[in-house]
């Protein structure tokens, strides 16, 4: 039959998982780091996971497909419970550590929750009530060696690179900022001219949440030291 069903571009594809989270039937799977619409008879058209994808890799097409089949979706959920996320790695979690307490290696990382990265950050995770935001150009905690004990220890972390990331963060700061208890705001970015999208991009979120939120920024240089703050 002749249907309205998705089609993914995997060459704009970044492989973040976030259309298969969106994807309630499990139609979406992530195979070698791609998205990919493995069962055509699970999706139902509505497409959910557009708006979910940060590149624009997916779009409707109208072309000959297998009908939606609802009862096997409906059999394939009751037999797998799936994850809360299409990708492992988007799964939002808080690390809890004891005082004192380290990992194998010498030196205890500061880190405080998972995930990360500003794209795949969900917006109202339980940790970012009463937060203070890290906001970090990831080239920084490799140029500045104390970043951890610096820069990460108490603060919720959200780090991106406005170069060579698609698209624009401050939508998703904004919602961040909006939407949670922040307490204040730290960006740190390295001293190349590109690196000012990330900074732009706070100070354009802080403007719109419409919040009155301490902020500040500090510039790493690219041989480790700091320049301004």
């Amino acid at each position: 039959m002749i249907r309205k069903i998705i089609r993914i571009d995997e060459e704009k594809c970044n492989g973040c998982g976030a259309c298969a989270a969106a994807c309630h039937e499990g139609a979406i799977e992530m195979v070698e780091g791609k998205a990919r619409l493995t069962r055509e008879d699970y999706c139902d058209g509505l497409g959910d996971c557009l708006p979910a994808c940060p590149t624009d890799a997916i779009a409707f097409e109208e072309r000959e497909a297998p009908a939606y089949n609802e009862a096997a979706v409906l059999a394939a959920k009751r037999e797998k419970a799936p994850l809360p996320c299409g990708c492992p790695g988007t799964q939002a979690k808080a690390i809890r550590r004891e005082p004192g307490e380290a990992p194998a290696a010498a030196v205890a990382g500061q880190l405080s929750q998972w995930p990360v990265q500003i794209k795949l950050l969900p917006v109202n995770a339980p940790y970012f009530d009463g937060a203070k935001l890290l906001i970090a150009a990831d080239c920084t905690a490799y140029a500045y060696g104390n970043f951890h004990n610096e820069f990460i220890r108490g603060h919720i972390t959200l780090i991106g690179c406005p170069k060579l990331d698609q698209g624009d963060y401050t939508e998703k700061l904004t919602q961040i900022i909006a939407n949670n208890r922040i307490k204040s705001v730290t960006v740190v970015r390295m001293e190349v001219p590109c690196c000012g999208g990330i900074e732009a991009a706070a100070k354009q979120a802080l403007q719109a949440s419409g919040k009155f939120i301490p902020w500040n920024v500090v510039t790493i240089s690219t041989d480790g030291r700091i320049l301004e703050r």
